[in-house]
């Protein structure tokens, strides 16, 4: 609606306690980064004006993370996106989430729970669904057996795209991974797939052959998929809905609208 779907996820990192954003963009779209800089000029203009609830909002981006930018120069998968982001690695740095930004995952915390279970076990922490099995299709899915915690599953494989018949089980990938350090070293070593992309879930096959513990996390919530109008447009009625200003004009709009179109 009214906030970006990348500060949204910059505000979900922050809570995990993520210090640093790096994101990976096409060249020429750098300036995305600009979002999460101070603006002294407007924030003064709006200051004057009076108008602080949109100086709170301005300023907010720019307290959350300290936001770099890495250049992929051709989109060739989302592994090969995730490598750009090496040389922004501290030394120090054992492990990187990765969030997609067209993915939110609602509500926020499920990154919090994965970096719970990955100090618990170790290695790699993703995020999953729990998906009816005919609707599993589209999805990526994990082979997994049971640990204590219902809702944590050691990961053994995973496959892309299966026949619901043919699925391991109805856990399915979601845009959160938070992910050890070795995955750039797994990253160097897998083959391209078609179309020469570097596949982020053949490095994890890679590192779960070599006995590195994966575990995903099963995340009750909701989600939007921004990656497509329909599912923006859902997004954006959604948080509208839930909004004190704009939310009860809506509702009342909505409910006139369907019932006029069902006449």
């Amino acid at each position: 609606m009214d906030t970006p779907g990348i500060e949204l996820v910059a505000e979900e990192a922050a809570h995990a306690g993520a210090k640093r954003l790096v994101i990976v963009t096409s060249p020429g779209k750098e300036s995305v980064v600009d979002y999460f800089r101070p603006a002294p000029q407007l924030e003064e203009t709006l200051e004057r004006k009076g108008k602080l609830e949109l100086l709170e909002k301005v300023r907010r981006g720019p307290t959350l993370l300290d936001v770099e930018v890495a250049i992929q120069h051709e989109a060739l998968g989302l592994g090969h996106a995730v490598q750009q982001a090496e040389p922004n690695l501290a030394d120090d740095d054992q492990a990187v989430a990765v969030l997609l930004p067209d993915d939110l995952v609602l509500p926020v915390g499920v990154l919090e729970r994965m970096s719970e279970v990955r100090s618990r076990h170790g290695g790699s922490v993703l995020c999953a669904f729990d998906i009816p099995k005919e609707q599993i299709s589209p999805y990526g899915v994990f082979d997994v057996t049971d640990t204590a915690d219902a809702d944590v599953k050691r990961v053994h494989g995973m496959v892309e795209k299966p026949k619901p018949e043919e699925a391991p089980s109805t856990y399915a990938a979601a845009g959160r991974y938070l992910l050890d350090r070795a995955i750039f070293d797994a990253l160097r070593r897998i083959k391209p797939g078609a179309g020469g992309e570097l596949q982020l879930t053949d490095a994890v096959a890679l590192l779960i052959e070599e006995g590195h513990p994966v575990h995903i996390v099963v995340h009750r919530g909701g989600r939007h998929d921004l990656g497509n109008p329909g599912g923006f447009l859902r997004a954006a009625v959604d948080f509208a809905l839930d909004h004190p200003d704009y939310g009860p004009s809506l509702r009342a709009w909505l409910a006139e609208r369907i019932e006029n179109q069902s006449r």
